[in-house]
């Protein structure tokens, strides 16, 4: 006979399991909008304070602030949110009838939603490490650390001040944008940094869709690890069954957003996922099939989801597979203080719900810059940049190009055509340019549905200021070049042998340049 407890968790185990998936046909009931809106609450609560260590101040002011415009009028009507310090819980009472919305924190895994119907007993049934696989030793990888101090060689920080500063007066790159963190790498290190009021360097912020590229990284390092074949069809077992023809799908067809799969009108909204505590297999893996695979450029959050949650197959080892985005990239480049969370079935819902810092982020964009390497260690395969910043065979109708879960910055004039990037709702970017060397981090908590920031314009602006800083230490290495040949023709010239005549000379040819030693 089975011990009582365990008889327990299987019955709650069970019940969890068999909470039906909410289908997104016919919209929302006004029940449904409070659910979500108290999830938005919950969880940004949670991830804000137990992740970011924010207060509820700067909370208030940013990602409670500017939500989806479906909730508004819902989420102004819920109660304050009720935060157990103790137990690094938040909720968030919606209905009478029902259970308030639950977020919990867990170290390594961020804050993760209760579905809706859960109550606090649930708790002892989501996911934990064993052991946290807290990142050791010091990065000498880059000079992009929690330590560093910004490089502010005179040519770049007099340019960049310009762009930089116009960035965060919310009006040059979009009116009513409100920017919250810019960094900019040159050569691999730090030559421009600012945070708004509430944010620094080791202030965590939800990336949203950045965190699709992040996915891409992990799902780089696995693939050179031999754990995944991005061309192997069937990635998930739901899917390899009868005539099922979503078995044709391939990981590659799901990184380029041409699964194929049915997304409904907006592929980028998985409101019963994100805020409603839904579960990746039931709102991501359940969906048929409405084009052939590698046919369609749709974007979808599903299609980076399931990615994902191939690998978890592929591995067969929850407990490797929660490590092995930590152990196999973030900790190696010394991203330390970005956090991937998890759904309460344990799988990543890493096509949005990733926190990270701006620095953490320009770490994953120098990744790229270098290669895929790490000082000396190779953590992407060889030829994994080129794939992802290379036009998918379906490309989107309109705007920019797409690679592999990277947007291609082909619709900006006065930027370098090789220029790829990470985007992310509310204002989140990293531009990579590999033929400047260069990353440019923006966070931002701008208003969803009112302006957006103007990535493009800033994009160019800065490395407008970039390429003036360089052409300007061109022209003084090339000024002093000339006066030291000089120099040196004027010591033969007179034949100068003392040191005082040479001195002499050099320090009238110095001069003749408006240059000293």
């Amino acid at each position: 006979m089975q011990p009582a407890r365990s008889v327990f968790a299987s019955a709650i185990a069970l019940a969890l399991m068999a909470m039906p998936s909410f289908a997104q046909e016919g919209g929302n009931t006004d029940l449904m909008d409070k659910s979500l809106a108290a999830g938005w609450k919950a969880s940004f609560i949670c991830s804000d304070t137990f992740v970011a260590g924010m207060d509820m101040e700067t909370i208030e002011d940013n990602d409670l602030d500017g939500i989806y415009t479906d909730y508004r009028r819902a989420f102004n009507q819920l109660p304050d949110a009720k935060i157990d310090l103790n137990e690094q819980t938040v909720s968030v009472q919606y209905d009478r009838s029902m259970p308030p919305r639950m977020a919990v924190y867990r170290p390594g895994f961020g804050c993760t939603q209760l579905p809706a119907g859960a109550d606090e007993i649930m708790i002892g049934y989501l996911p934990r490490f064993a052991a946290w696989p807290e990142a050791t030793g010091e990065d000498r990888g880059s000079a992009i650390g929690s330590n560093v101090k910004v490089s502010l060689r005179t040519e770049e920080a007099e340019r960049l001040d310009i762009p930089v500063s116009f960035a965060f007066d919310e009006r040059t790159y979009g009116n009513g944008t409100r920017t919250s963190a810019v960094v900019v790498v040159k050569d691999g290190q730090i030559v421009a940094e600012r945070y708004a009021r509430g944010i620094d360097h080791e202030t965590p912020q939800r990336t949203w869709s950045v965190a699709k590229s992040i996915t891409a990284t992990v799902l780089g390092a696995a693939r050179r690890q031999g754990m995944i074949d991005i061309d192997y069809p069937a990635v998930i077992e739901a899917w390899d069954s009868g005539a099922d023809p979503r078995r044709n799908i391939t990981i590659r067809n799901l990184m380029h957003m041409a699964s194929g799969l049915d997304s409904g009108e907006s592929g980028s909204r998985t409101d019963r996922l994100y805020f409603g505590g839904g579960r990746v297999v039931d709102q991501a893996a359940s969906k048929v099939m409405e084009a052939m695979p590698g046919k369609r450029f749709k974007y979808a959050n599903d299609d980076t989801l399931i990615a994902m949650r191939s690998l978890r197959e592929a591995l067969e080892d929850d407990s490797k597979f929660h490590s092995f985005p930590y152990e196999a990239v973030l900790h190696k480049i010394g991203a330390r203080h970005t956090t991937m969370e998890v759904d309460w079935n344990g799988d990543f819902i890493s096509s949005s719900q990733v926190w990270s810092t701006a620095r953490d982020l320009a770490r994953v964009g120098q990744l790229y810059l270098q290669d895929g390497m790490w000082g000396s260690e190779r953590i992407l395969p060889e030829g994994w940049v080129d794939f992802v910043k290379a036009p998918a065979p379906a490309q989107p109708a309109s705007g920019p190009g797409y690679g592999a879960q990277f947007w291609l910055m082909t619709d900006a004039e006065g930027v370098p055509a090789d220029t790829f990037y990470m985007a992310g709702n509310r204002g989140q970017y990293v531009v990579i340019v590999p033929s400047m060397n260069a990353v440019i981090v923006r966070r931002g908590f701008d208003v969803i549905g009112g302006a957006r920031f103007n990535i493009n314009n800033f994009t160019r602006d800065v490395l407008m200021a970039l390429q003036a800083a360089a052409d300007e230490r061109a022209a003084v290495t090339a000024q002093r070049d000339a006066a030291e040949a000089e120099i040196e023709a004027e010591i033969d010239r007179r034949r100068a042998r003392s040191e005082k005549a040479i001195q002499a000379i050099r320090e009238e040819i110095l001069a003749k340049y408006g240059l000293t030693e």
